[in-house]
């Protein structure tokens, strides 16, 4: 068992996430529906709380997977997908939904993969930013918390497939 100290906890993401959800309402208020993109696995506990937070318009969900860790803790800077959505986004306004953004390649590569298929808009939600470990400029729409550069896990993110079932975000000590 690895020590882990709380960064941010449940109560505190509860709240940032139902205010994110609201602000969501409010931009696509004009909009006929939103299509919510999980990024797979980390962001699912993410998405289901943020979804839950979304009052109009009505949503559609789907989920990728991509690889750019493996069973590291810092991006390889290659991204594999994984997992491909099961619909079309044509037309569609999109909003990725992501547990976390360091590098910014993953997104980066996704955002341009989404947008040659031509949706009606794409933005991105996160949940954890680590400007700091910026490599590559992506325009993050909605963040949850900035967080300094310390290895995160908990409500989602892991550690080697483990601790994704916390409550809270943490850091484990080394």
């Amino acid at each position: 068992m690895h020590n882990i100290k709380t960064l941010i906890s449940a109560d505190k993401l509860k709240a940032r996430i139902k205010e994110l959800g609201e602000e969501i309402s409010r931009d696509y208020a004009d909009k006929e529906d939103v299509h919510l993109i999980c990024v797979l696995k980390g962001g699912v506990m993410f998405m289901v709380d943020l979804s839950k937070h979304i009052k109009e318009p009505p949503l559609s969900m789907d989920f990728m997977a991509v690889s750019s860790y493996g069973n590291e803790k810092t991006s390889t800077g290659v991204v594999k997908i994984v997992k491909d959505l099961d619909e079309s986004i044509e037309g569609k306004d999109v909003i990725i939904v992501e547990d976390i953004i360091d590098s910014g390649r993953t997104l980066s590569y996704l955002v341009q993969i989404l947008k040659d298929r031509n949706p009606n808009s794409v933005k991105i939600c996160t949940l954890l930013d680590k400007p700091e470990r910026r490599v590559i400029d992506v325009q993050v729409d909605y963040v949850g918390f900035s967080i300094p550069d310390e290895f995160v896990l908990g409500y989602g993110l892991d550690y080697e497939q483990k601790y994704r079932n916390l409550p809270y975000i943490g850091i484990m000590e080394l």
